[in-house]
């Protein structure tokens, strides 16, 4: 007995963009020493082994990955619309008014006298074909009309007891050629349903810097059969239906006219514009200026040098742009009110909405005050103080970094030493730029009812407070009952005196008012000038060989003191 060796091959072809996928299978079976000739073997489909689905990580590798990774990041108005997402997904439904192609599958069914049931193809004539009834031309037959297209071609033969229904199975399979200015022009396949969308998606999307959204051509030979705005579908939602045949075209067109556009708008984007003059007012439509914007700056390209222009929105419909311009839309309105909190020991409302230019006496004014306030030591918190404190701030430290990193050592000692007190020094940094300032400004209680009064502001009007707070470095910080008998020193005395760590020549007395005073020397333990509901602050002692080391950390330890009433020791 002989043995017939057999070899099927089983292709599964992949998806636009992915590799065919092979499965080969072998076997022998034996063959009677009489036969001759050849023999075949017919296999069912449903017994063919499924093509392995793409895995996750092929797909990732596909080249149009990188393209939609690009097309998100763009700032070209649209790029986004090509992600994959027209890509993945193809038409499920047809439309009324899709037309029949060559190619299509057609669902034809009879009933009654006589039974039909098959699936047909539309033949290269355009025709499908029905037992005892013969050909019926359904190419060019508008989905909405192929019924009853149909039910005409049956009468013809049966006058009555049969019936029919059609309705369009599978859409043609075609190959639709994408070129011009795209990411990856090639030959994509799909089906006639497939949108314009969807093989531009294949394509890998539009190229930002070279193509055209405002011109997309799909051709069939010589004819241009539509023109596509896309700007038309991403703002107004409006898409035309092209039904794509074998070997049509789309054609993606040079970009042809760019402005771009930052500020307050909805799209800052980079939006083309064909040859035809447009005006800022055609810009806003499509960049869409937010509420507060109420000018627009124009940057015009004309080289090396720059010139700026400077236009109201209204005057947008008289400005003309340019290829090349930059239109920044900004608010350049002073507002009409400010609002400004009160909070605190008082009996009115906490919120006041006021005229731009009102002052802080007439507010106080409007302000019921208790028994409990302590209208002389009124505090004011603003917002662009407590930013030009963290700008302070920030340069300081790093003055004091660019001295710790840079200080010499003379000995091999001494750099060990430095190297360590530049560690500590560089954590301590790294706190203090955690801290915020609080914004107070020192209101002179002579000269406060005329201060202007900023959008923002809080004031807050605290209650009659009997004790003092000792803080910073003395052995047992705590709160005592004030008593206009005991200078500053008594009050430290207090609390334990002074640590090893303490310089006793930088003890800060802060006021709630925002004042301060400051001790240097003995004089100043000596006197009287600590006041109701005051904090005193024992600065830390410095212990750094660098002289401006010594400085800049004395400087910002008393600044951080000042605006926030804090110590912080190294």
């Amino acid at each position: 007995m002989m043995r017939l060796q057999i070899r099927i091959l089983f292709v599964a072809m992949a998806i636009s963009g992915v590799a065919a996928t092979g499965y080969s299978l072998e076997f022998g079976l034996p063959l009677d020493s009489g036969a001759t000739g050849s023999q075949s073997f017919a296999m069912p489909a449903s017994a063919m082994p499924a093509p392995a689905a793409p895995s996750s990580a092929t797909l990732s590798a596909l080249p149009q990955v990188a393209d939609y990774t690009a097309n998100l990041k763009s700032d070209v108005f649209g790029a986004n619309l090509f992600t994959g997402a027209f890509a993945s997904q193809g038409a499920s439904l047809f439309n009324p008014d899709y037309v029949v192609a060559i190619g299509d599958k057609i669902q034809a069914r009879l009933w009654g006298a006589f039974f039909y049931d098959a699936l047909l193809t539309v033949d290269p004539q355009g025709n499908i074909f029905l037992p005892n009834i013969g050909p019926v031309r359904v190419s060019g037959v508008r989905n909405q009309d192929l019924q009853r297209v149909a039910e005409i071609s049956v009468a013809k033969v049966f006058r009555s007891n049969v019936s029919s229904y059609v309705s369009i199975a599978a859409a043609q399979p075609v190959r639709v050629f994408v070129g011009g200015y795209v990411n990856r022009p090639g030959l994509y396949s799909g089906t006639s349903m497939a949108s314009l969308l969807h093989y531009l998606d294949l394509a890998g999307g539009i190229d930002t810097e070279r193509g055209s959204f405002l011109n997309v051509q799909v051709k069939r030979g010589e004819e241009v059969r539509a023109t596509v705005n896309l700007y038309n579908f991403l703002l107004e939602g409006r898409m035309p239906l092209i039904q794509l045949s074998e070997g049509d075209v789309i054609f993606v067109n040079s970009r042809q006219n760019i402005v771009k556009v930052s500020g307050l708008a909805e799209n800052a984007k980079r939006f083309e514009f064909n040859d035809t003059a447009r005006t800022i007012a055609d810009l806003a439509r499509l960049a869409k200026p937010l509420a507060q914007a109420t000018h627009v700056r124009v940057t015009r390209n004309t080289g090396v040098v720059k010139n700026s222009e400077y236009y109201p929105l209204e005057e947008g419909a008289r400005v003309a742009l340019q290829n090349g311009d930059e239109v920044e839309f900004t608010a350049d309105k002073k507002t009409g009110t400010i609002t400004v909190r009160v909070e605190g020991e008082h009996l009115s409302s906490q919120e006041y909405v006021l005229p731009n230019g009102a002052r802080f006496g007439e507010l106080i004014k409007q302000v019921k005050l208790s028994e409990r306030s302590d209208a002389i030591n009124v505090q004011l918190y603003r917002l662009s103080v407590r930013e030009r404190q963290r700008a302070m701030f920030a340069t300081a430290l790093k003055s004091l970094e660019s001295s710790v990193l840079t200080a010499r050592s003379a000995t091999s000692d001494e750099a060990v030493l430095r190297k360590e007190e530049a560690d500590l020094i560089l954590k301590w940094i790294d706190r203090a730029k955690t801290i915020i300032p609080s914004g107070q400004v020192v209101v002179a209680a002579a000269g406060r009812d005329d201060l202007l009064l900023e959008n923002g502001d809080m004031i807050n009007i605290p209650a009659k407070d009997g004790l003092v707070l000792i803080n910073g470095e003395v052995l047992f910080p705590t709160t005592i009952v004030f008593n206009a008998k005991i200078d500053v020193e008594g009050y430290i005395d207090r609390c334990g005196g002074f640590t090893q760590n303490a310089n006793t020549s930088r003890v800060v007395v802060a006021h709630r008012d925002g004042s301060f005073d400051e001790g240097r020397g003995r004089t100043f333990f000596g006197s009287n000038m600590v006041r109701p509901g005051d904090e005193i602050l024992v600065l830390p002692k410095i212990d750094v060989k660098a002289t401006q080391i010594v400085k800049d950390l004395t400087q910002i330890l008393f600044q951080i003191a000042m605006t926030t009433k804090v110590v912080m020791g190294l």
